[in-house]
């Protein structure tokens, strides 16, 4: 080899192991994380002399008891099988929705009981200006009711006898599930600060708590705002947060820019509902589950003692609800047990029978991929607080509670006293579902034609309420010419249940209620955002 070409390979080499030293220091700084991190303003994080307190790293977000979490990713929402009803309501779209947990199980009835209890204890149904509250929470108790069956059993058995404790509570409307929700989010916040030391831990035995609107609401909390400030060590808040000064303007002000202890709980988004029942990882293949809870597919057991018997609880054919007697084909004439039968391969129960579930979406026939491809969602409505003029917000009191009435007759509330009252800022519902005021044309106006349509296109019934001389509060009927049963209160109802034929277990399949009304087939599960980072979990390669 020449003289020359050594020196260009020594030179090349030189280089080379140059180029490798600077990736290698590259790669130690970026992944150094935020240990030496100073801020801009020149503050290192949690400074004993500054304003601002990042409180504690969370390495991992960890999933609040029976909730499960779930790694978002994509996947085809709607059926890719005929459509024999000719809905035409669900035609497959591809979907990105991003982590999020979702409850276990459904709600039980022992979960709803406990809500219930909670009421009564806090706003006692025989005080009047609470009768309401409770009353109104109570599932219908006539969703069992049939014209041309034996009516002993009730809701009313179905809740409150300890061997359905575990079963899924049914009979909540739309608007129940919500406070539900809401309810829950209070509660287990103010169960992780008990836990803590920070709320005081004789909370529930101290009388001055826990009546009327003297409650721990996790809103107000936050805005250090709160109706229990007795109750609230404020050392506790310093030392868990690594806050290191004596100045309240301080802590509040921290209070208010940090997060809460356990993140909001409300109903899953249809996508996010559908994408946790198809259970994809654990079989990349659309709709062919080799997982232990299938669609459609796989619906029998195969082996032992029990095969032949259903994984799923749904009605077989007409009159076939559990099969013959001895031998019952799934085991269940209504529901069952919430963890009866088995989960799909994300670790979740019932989610193609037993019963179906409310989600938070507003249904409309036709999911618009064009407008949003990435965690679909019809049914925001900004909302904010109303200034009280004292630099506070206006709240609900035992004199101002408002309530939406249940077609059964009952007022549900829509904020407990205590809690803030919301102002719709801009409700986006409507937004690009083909009606006339969903137009680009700044004429369309409800009433006015536009393109040749003189009524909306979503002209549901009107819904009113009278009373009768007994009391009691009665829905109406709307006798004018109608277009339609949509309206902005109509919710999309998931998954099938042991009411429905086989037809509706297909997780891409979906239905619609009114968010008054409630049924003995459809029960609800609770989910929550998940705040940590967005990144796949799945391993990298090279």
């Amino acid at each position: 080899m020449n003289k020359g070409r050594i020196f260009s390979l020594a030179i090349a080499a030189i280089a080379m192991n140059a180029f490798m030293g600077c990736a290698s220091s590259s790669g130690k700084k970026k992944g150094g994380g935020t240990k030496n991190f100073t801020s801009r303003t020149g503050w290192k994080p949690n400074d004993s002399k500054g304003w601002f307190f990042s409180g504690k790293k969370k390495e991992n977000i960890k999933a609040w008891p029976g909730m499960v979490f779930i790694e978002g990713g994509s996947f085809t929402m709607g059926i890719t099988k005929d459509d024999v009803l000719h809905d035409w309501n669900n035609s497959p779209v591809r979907m990105q929705v991003k982590s999020f947990f979702i409850g276990e199980t459904e709600v039980t009835n022992y979960e709803y009981k406990e809500y219930l209890t909670w009421l009564k204890v806090v706003f006692p149904p025989e005080e009047t200006q609470y009768k309401e509250i409770y009353n109104g929470a109570l599932p219908d108790e006539s969703v069992f009711n049939n014209q041309l069956s034996r009516d002993d059993f009730s809701t009313d058995n179905y809740l409150f006898s300890p061997e359905f404790s575990y079963y899924p509570v049914v009979g909540v409307s739309w608007l129940q599930a919500v406070n539900y929700c809401d309810w829950l989010t209070d509660r287990a916040n103010e169960r992780a600060l008990i836990s803590k030391g920070i709320l005081s831990r004789d909370y529930y035995d101290n009388e001055e708590y826990n009546y009327g609107n003297k409650t721990f609401n996790s809103e107000q909390y936050k805005l250090g705002d709160t109706n229990v400030n007795e109750a609230i060590d404020s050392t506790r808040i310093m030392k868990s947060n690594r806050i290191k000064t004596q100045n309240s303007r301080i802590l509040q002000a921290n209070r208010a820019t940090g997060s809460l202890e356990v993140q909001p709980f409300r109903l899953p988004t249809e996508a996010e509902w559908e994408y946790a029942a198809l259970a994809l990882p654990g079989n990349r293949e659309y709709n062919e589950y080799k997982g232990k809870e299938t669609a459609q597919n796989n619906l029998r057991i195969t082996k032992g003692n029990q095969r032949g018997q259903y994984l799923d609880n749904f009605k077989q054919g007409r009159g076939d609800y559990s099969g013959i007697g001895g031998f019952g084909n799934d085991g269940s004439s209504i529901t069952n047990d919430v963890k009866k039968y088995p989960s799909n391969d994300f670790g979740l129960y019932g989610m193609l029978g037993n019963v179906a579930e409310w989600v938070s979406d507003v249904y409309r026939p036709i999911i618009d991929e064009e407008a949003n491809d990435f965690n679909y969602y019809r049914g925001n409505i900004l909302k904010k607080n109303i200034d009280n003029g004292q630099g506070k917000y206006e709240k609900y009191d035992e004199t101002n509670i408002e309530y939406d009435t249940l077609d059964n007759g009952r007022l549900v509330y829509k904020g407990l006293p205590g809690a803030y009252i919301k102002q719709n800022e801009h409700n986006l519902t409507n937004y690009r579902d083909g009606d006339p005021t969903s137009s680009l044309n700044p004429n369309a106006e409800e009433g006015k034609s536009v393109d040749n349509a003189t009524e909306d296109m979503y002209n549901s019934p009107q819904r009113k309420f009278r009373v009768d001389e007994k009391g009691r509060v009665i829905l109406e009927k709307d006798n004018n010419k109608r277009t339609s049963d949509i309206s902005d209160e109509t919710r999309v109802v998931k998954g099938g249940s042991w009411k429905d034929p086989i037809y509706w277990i297909d997780p891409g399949q979906r239905r619609y209620l009114h968010q008054a009304q409630a049924n003995n087939w459809i029960g609800f599960r609770v989910a929550q955002e998940y705040t940590g980072s967005f990144e796949s979990k799945r391993k990298r390669r090279g």
